[in-house]
């Protein structure tokens, strides 16, 4: 569904790289979906980021569901055109003065998409707030090229080597504060970040990495789900949609993933090494 957009909405996504806020969900929508989570946190006794990060959408049916919702592909299709990917997906929990945080870091410094023409939506399952550390952008940061991160592997950052980025203008950075079921959108080069949770509750989101399914990937062949159109190009091994929650074998499949992302030895961006390691 082409064209979803307005001519200035699409004006304002090339030059600042992110756009806000749309509607996915009802609240009723999001407090459920947060219901579904936390239930699963009670059960396994897990940290959601830790253990559910990458490919969310391949372990939960509703994650799945919230990833291929028509109101986020259907933005999403006016950005990168019909034939959509799921690179990856995560459910970020920062909780009540945990000290969590997210660093200045672009996407596509560390995900090896060639073109860079994916794009992030970011789904609010609780209000996101500058209280409780909700998205930050610097606006038109996603017309430079990939900068140098520094890899720091900070246990409190949420990010998956602790990448950093230096230098960033905080002045003009952009907050996104979202309702429960609203998202956003930013394009894999803005930089962008989040601070930490001093307010009264969990911030709780959901972040899917959409791509061209024309796209390749520079660092070996990886993973990919199809959300809409085909794949004509064949450079992705396309993953199953989940036939149902909390499948072992694919708990097995994403821990191995993610243990590949925070391996030292496997360069993903241009990056220098923390002092001291």
């Amino acid at each position: 569904m082409a064209g979803v957009l307005s001519v200035a909405e699409l004006e304002s996504w090339k030059a600042n790289g992110f756009l806000f806020p749309f509607t996915a969900l009802t609240t009723a929508e999001a407090v459920l979906r947060r219901a579904k989570l936390e239930d699963w946190e009670s059960r396994s006794k897990l940290h959601p980021t830790k253990a559910a990060s990458l490919k969310a959408h391949l372990l939960f049916t509703w994650c799945h569901d919230v990833a291929t919702h028509p109101a986020i592909l259907d933005r999403v299709e006016s950005l990168i055109g019909p034939d959509i990917l799921v690179y990856s997906s995560t459910l970020w929990v920062k909780d009540v003065n945990d000290g969590a945080f997210v660093s200045w870091h672009q996407d596509s410094g560390y995900l090896g998409i060639d073109p860079p023409d994916g794009l992030q939506a970011w789904v609010a399952l609780a209000d996101a707030s500058v209280s409780n550390g909700c998205l930050r952008v610097s606006p038109g940061s996603h017309h430079s090229p990939d900068l140098v991160h520094e890899e720091t592997f900070n246990p409190k950052n949420l990010v998956s080597r602790g990448q950093v980025l230096h230098g960033i203008d905080e002045a003009s950075a952009v907050d996104l504060e979202l309702k429960a079921g609203q998202f956003s959108l930013h394009h894999e080069r803005t930089v962008h970040g989040s601070g930490y949770n001093n307010g009264p509750d969990r911030r709780i989101g959901y972040s899917i990495l959409y791509m061209p399914a024309a796209s390749r990937c520079t660092l070996g062949r990886r993973g990919a789900m199809l959300a809409r159109g085909e794949d004509r190009h064949g450079h992705w091994d396309l993953e199953p949609p989940p036939t149902r929650d909390e499948d072992p074998a694919m708990f097995d499949y994403l821990s191995r993933a993610w243990a590949s992302f925070k391996r030292r030895d496997i360069p993903q961006a241009p990056v220098r090494q923390a002092s001291g390691g």
